[in-house]
């Protein structure tokens, strides 16, 4: 369930440019700015978030990924991880007859919910799943409003207006 939010254009306008570099990164580019060159697809690491109880929850799947290679900040209400995963080079040249596994940088971003407190956040970091939790603001927790029914006269649609 969406916690509702209290309308901020500029969050609103930096959602959007995440929802749309998400987009692009789907379809096979990486994130230099579309309009700054961009480039193939690199590293882009999974990321849920969610919440149980009064407990949110975000994680991030860095297979590979040390911790030290990983900058966590929270700027504005929004999350971010930054990383990267370097190629190892060896002097022995190698023939790959298969080559999957990403590496480059990466930068993923989410917004948190209104009333997060940065100071809050506390992460972990165990078998390539690094891991956010911070307690839910109470004002941010959904609230049951129950709603009375009132029974009463169906209001007559208005027809004394005359035709021109």
């Amino acid at each position: 369930m969406a916690l509702p939010e209290k309308w901020n254009p500029s969050r609103e306008l930096e959602r959007l440019r995440h929802e749309f570099d998400d987009l692009l990164e789907r379809l096979g580019f990486e994130h230099g700015g579309l309009f700054k060159d961009w480039q193939t697809t690199a590293l882009r690491p999974a990321i849920e978030s969610f919440v149980d109880g009064d407990k949110y929850t975000v994680r991030v799947e860095l297979p590979g990924i040390a911790p030290k290679d990983v900058d966590i900040k929270v700027v504005s209400g929004v999350l971010t991880v930054k990383g990267s995963r370097e190629e190892k080079h060896e002097t022995k040249k190698r023939d790959f007859l298969r080559r999957e596994f990403r590496y480059g940088s990466f930068e993923r971003a989410i917004t948190l919910p209104e009333g997060m407190k940065a100071e809050d956040l506390k992460a972990t970091f165990h078998d390539g799943v690094l891991e956010l939790v911070a307690t839910m603001p109470k004002e941010a927790l959904p609230k049951e409003v129950k709603v009375q029914i009132q029974i009463g006269e169906a209001k007559k649609p208005d027809n004394d207006q005359k035709a021109p």
